[in-house]
Parts: structure tokens; sequence; C-alpha cells
């Protein structure tokens, strides 16, 4: 019994192992190819790619860990059933189930540590992945000029060069203009060659220009104002300096504690208190809307009592001056006051109304984000369960292994899964659902699938095998056309009797 243990742990353990490395490989090229744009073009140092794929790998756990626990436990018991060792294990008069039951200890302790790293240790790598993630984002490509193009990279400035060295340290017929100061292009400089070179300290470049003309409109600078004696200056020059401040290149580190209040940075106890905050902010705010807007709402008593008139009408307003709207009780010298001052009321009231809705619905969305991450803690460990529990009967059912058919059902399954749950999360998130159906969906929906299969698995039911179900359907269609022959003769025979009828009762 525990060299049969033995083999199977051994059995699934292997390819757990290069599943979850291959599938890691893809989705991290994934990323990269979402982000290469964002990646190129800084000057970043190796150091911070490799600790941005670093805390990559850390997120796309959630991702990979189910799917490599569905491919590698079809593999496996797929390898099992082609060699015929299940038969074997079965003939030793060994249940699937005993044989399984140390596999079941292994992926609930692989389920259980998928809980502790969901709650524990993903909401800080999701912080130091979100907050160099934006510092790489928002940081500016590197100072690159491209023949006959213009950069404005440089705040401030627009320069193009028609050409430039080998080294890209030289640069040939340079025009440069300044528009710093206003934002009209008033300087413009143009130069036959360019030298370009960095400051000790890095945070300024120096273009050192040779045999060239400035020219400057004063126009620009007071433009608002008229000047009859309009200045435009023009400075030739065999050779000087124009500095460029590159403190908008450095890369620039952001506090990560701007970033602890996302809802994806917060474990569940975490979670439990800013649900609690933000539901004490949603109830403080909806107790607020009716005591601002209380005074604006006029309350009548019986003395403006509507009668009908078949009421008693009122003594002080007789029924005849009250007809189809409530403006005849008004004095007509006093009515348009009346209407004007209703309106601005109502307006008053709707603005009101609608900047609440807005705060209201800021508040319940970041309920539902809170809600719907306290429930994904839990949805990652059961899902790494419930794709093995589909994966280990499939690949006994099935009894391929390698890489062939066993990946082709493994994604299959996986996309099914996929789907409902974004599908179901994305209602979740518009509010369509509850968030717990959101999250559990597609768990709710597979659970069915992975007994159904454990019990054919169980009995040896040749699911996949395409000749049991062409028998099935003769047997079917035979049993169709039988059903469909005897109701045909019933139609037929009564159609008979009465024409033998009429004839015996037509004959002499």
């Amino acid at each position: 019994m525990k060299k049969i243990h033995l083999l199977i742990l051994k059995s699934f353990i292997r390819p757990f192992i290069v599943t979850f490395l291959i599938v890691m490989f893809v989705l991290l090229m994934l990323f990269l190819f979402k982000y290469i744009d964002d990646l190129i073009g800084k000057g970043f140092e190796w150091y911070v790619i490799l600790k941005l794929l670093a805390y990559q790998s850390a997120v796309q756990i959630s991702m990979a860990m189910p799917l490599s626990m569905l491919l590698s436990s079809i593999m496996t018991f797929g390898n099992l059933g082609e060699s015929y060792e299940l038969v074997a294990i079965k003939a030793a008069g060994i249940s699937l189930r005993k044989a399984m039951t140390p596999l079941f200890i292994l992926v609930g302790l692989f389920s259980g540590g998928a809980f502790l790293f969901s709650d524990y240790i993903l909401p800080v790598v999701n912080l130091k992945m979100g907050a160099l993630l934006y510092d790489v984002r928002i940081k500016q490509t590197d100072f690159l000029v491209k023949p006959g193009v213009f950069n404005n990279t440089i705040p401030g400035y627009s320069i193009r060069a028609k050409g430039k060295s080998k080294d890209g340290k030289i640069l040939y017929d340079l025009m440069i203009y300044d528009h710093k100061s206003s934002s009209t292009a008033s300087n413009v400089l143009l130069a036959k060659e360019g030298y370009i070179y960095n400051s000790p300290d890095n945070n300024t470049m120096i273009l050192k220009l040779k045999d060239g003309v400035r020219y400057e409109d004063s126009r620009a600078r007071n433009a608002k104002v008229y000047n009859p004696r309009q200045q435009f200056t023009r400075f030739y020059f065999d050779e000087t300096e124009q500095k460029f401040d590159m403190s908008a290149f450095e890369w620039k580190r952001t506090d990560e504690n701007l970033f602890k209040s996302h809802h994806m940075m917060l474990n569940l106890k975490q979670l439990r208190h800013y649900t609690d905050s933000n539901a004490i902010q949603m109830d403080s705010l909806r107790n607020t809307v009716f005591r601002e807007i209380k005074s604006y709402y006029y309350y009548f008593n019986d003395y403006y009592k509507i009668k009908d008139s078949t009421q008693s009408q009122s003594p002080t307003v007789p029924a005849a001056e009250y007809r189809e709207n409530f403006a005849d009780i008004i004095p007509a010298d006093k009515r348009n006051m009346a209407i004007s001052n209703a309106m601005n009321q109502m307006r008053y009231i709707k603005d009101v109304l609608n900047i609440k809705a807005s705060e209201d619905t800021f508040y319940r969305d970041k309920d539902i984000r809170y809600n719907i991450e306290f429930q994904r803690k839990f949805t990652l460990a059961v899902s790494c369960l419930l794709l093995f529990c589909i994966g280990a009967p499939l690949g006994a059912i099935i009894r391929k292994g390698g890489l062939g058919l066993p990946v082709v059902m493994a994604i299959i399954f996986f996309l099914i899964y996929h789907i409902i749950s974004t599908v179901s999360e994305k209602s979740a998130k518009e509010g369509n659902i509850d968030t717990f159906w959101g999250m559990w969906m597609s768990i709710f929906v597979l659970s069915p699938l992975a007994i159904f299969l454990a019990y054919k698995a169980a009995t040896d039911s040749a699911l996949f095998d395409i000749e049991q179900y062409r028998l099935k359907t003769e047997k079917l269609w035979l049993w169709v056309k039988v059903k469909l022959g005897i109701r045909n003769r019933q139609t037929a025979q009564p159609k008979r009797r009465k024409s033998l009828q009429d004839d015996y009762t037509l004959s002499p």
C-alpha cells in the first residue's frame, strides 16, 4: 500500500513542478508583452526589471496554481491509465479512492498553503508590485533624438536634428524651439553642429553648439499688452552652450504608504476593518441627505388640504378655487414668484441628491471591492482542490499521458472555469449580483461536474468511448423509429374502419 502511495505521489509531483514552471513562464511573457513599451528605452538597471518579474511571479501564482494543478492531475492519471498501472492497482483490490488518499492530503496542503499565501504574502507582494510598476510607468524615456523628428521629452523644448554621429553624441543641423515662457515658440535656435554631454552630477544635459543663430521675439512675453515698439532680436554665435534640466528623467520611488489602502493590498483582518469603516461612512452619508434638504421642503397642513368634489369643502379654500393645479390657490400677483422659488428649491434639491448619489456610488463600489477581495482569499484555495478533483478522474477516464490530449482537455476545462469566474466577478463588480455568488459561481457550477467525473472514474466508465456513444445513438434512433411506426399504425386503422362502415351502409 505504501509503495502504491509513493508511486502516485512521485507520478504527480514531477508533472506538477514542470507544468507550474511552464505556466509561470507563459504568464510572465504575457506580462512582458503587455508592459514592454513601459520598460524599453528608460535606462532601468537589470535588477529593477528582475525585481519586477519576481513580484509578478508571486502575483501570477493565483492563476498558475489552479491551472498547473488541473494539468498535472490529468497527466498523472492519464499516464497511469495508459500504462495499465491503474488496472493493476484495482486488480490488487485497492479502490481508486484509497489509492488517491495521500494525493488528496497533499493537494489539501497545497490549498491551505495557497490560502495562507493569499492572506499574508500576496497583499505585501501586490503593494511592492503596484508601487514599483507605477514608478516604472510614469518615468519618462531617455533623451533620444531621431534624425528628422522633433523630440519633446525635455519639458519646454522641442529639438530636431537632421543627422547624428554613430555614437549619438554629435548632432547636425539642429533646430531648438524654446517655449518655456509661453505657449508659442518665440525663441528659436539654429546650429550646424552640437555636442551632447552630461554634467558631473548627471542632473543637467549640456549641448555645446557651434556656428549658429538665435532668434527671439519679445512680443510673446507681453502678448496681452500692446507695445508699439516691438523687438525682434537675432544673435549670431560661433560657439555656445545650452543647458537642459534632466530632473524629469530621474527615477524617483513613490512612498508605498500611498497604496496601502487599496483593496488588493489588504489581508482578511484589514479588509474587515476597512469594510466596517466604509459602512460607517456610507450610513453617515445617507443619514445626512434628509437633514440637508429638509429645510427646502414645505409641508402643508389641513389648511391647504386638497378635497375632492364629492367630499366636504374646506372652510378656508373653496372647492371652486381649486381646479387641477395647486397654483390656483396662490394669489395671481404672487404666483410667478412662488413658481420661481419652487423651481429654485427643486434645482437645489436635485443638485444635492446628485452629489450625494455620486458619493454613495463611490462608497458602494469600495464596499463591493472589499467584499470581492475578501472572498478571493478563499476561492483560490478551493479552486485548486476543485480542479484537482476534475483533473484526476478525467485523466483516469481518458487514459492518455504526455502533453497531447491532457493539455487540450486541461485548457478546455480551465477556460470554462476562467470564463465563468470572470463573467460572474464582473457582474459582482457592477452590482448586478451579490459578491458571494459572483466569486463562488464557477466553483458551484463545476462542483457537480467533479462529482460526476469521480463517479464515472470509480465505476470504470468509458466516458470518451466514441463507439459506445455510437451504439447508444443507434439504439435511440431505433426506439424513435419504432415509436413513430406504432403511432402511424394507430392513426391509420380508424380511417380504414370508417371507410368499411361507410361501404356497408351504402350497399343495398
